[in-house]
């Protein structure tokens, strides 16, 4: 009985000593597993991280300038215009009602050099000023005489047209629709440059008047 508990003994023995040497290999195995891993990373660069840069590919900058011109608020108007010629033998009277549509946008051929630059995390786009963009905007088409009595030259026609002419560009160029056509501007544009991956976007509008470039 006695051989017999120290054979039991000498077995929970041998036991132990393995599980501990099992227990120990393991912590070690863990622990240059470990270590091995903390060098690669160091050494080359192993890492998952944040890229916050950002750009426009040369690409995407020249898609962006060769749109040209961008229409951002369209405004619809007619001009009643008349004018009297008094004569001997009476008077003359000639009236006209000219239609046309104003065209408020942006032509990206002005872009300056510098109009795109990076702030931070920030893309910053300097756009050109908000302008009429088609200066012949009088539907010659649709102009017709509303009334017309007595003789008119061709000279007194072209009066007419340049008198409605500037009174619906004075109506039309306010600065409330400026600042609609800016806000439409910024949005869209804003959305395009979003579109391209860009989440932060800042848009500015110079005060020069940069030459269109060709195309």
């Amino acid at each position: 009985m006695e051989k017999h508990n120290n054979n039991l003994q000498r077995f929970v023995k041998n036991v132990t000593g393995a599980v501990g040497i099992a227990l120990v290999t393991i912590i070690l195995v863990v622990i240059a597993g470990m270590t091995a891993l903390y060098y690669f990373n160091k050494d080359n660069r192993l890492t998952i991280s944040k890229d916050d840069k950002i750009s426009l590919s040369p690409t995407q900058i020249t898609a962006i300038e060769q749109i040209g011109e961008w229409e951002f608020l369209s405004v619809n108007t007619e001009e009643l215009i008349d004018t009297v010629k008094h004569g001997f033998f009476g008077d003359s009277e000639l009236v006209r009602i000219y239609y046309g549509t104003l065209r408020l946008g942006l032509n990206l051929h002005e872009l300056g050099p510098h109009w795109l630059s990076e702030d931070g995390d920030t893309l910053r786009c300097t756009l050109p000023q908000v302008k009429l963009l088609d200066q012949d905007f009088i539907d010659e088409a649709r102009t017709q005489s509303f009334y017309e009595s007595g003789s008119w030259s061709d000279a007194d026609r072209e009066t007419l047209y340049n008198r409605a002419y500037e009174r619906m560009k004075a109506r039309c160029l306010t600065a409330a629709n400026i600042a609609t056509a800016q806000a439409n501007a910024q949005e869209q544009f804003t959305r395009l440059l979003n579109s391209m991956g860009h989440e932060k976007v800042k848009i500015d509008f110079s005060g020069e008047t940069v030459k269109a470039r060709p195309h």
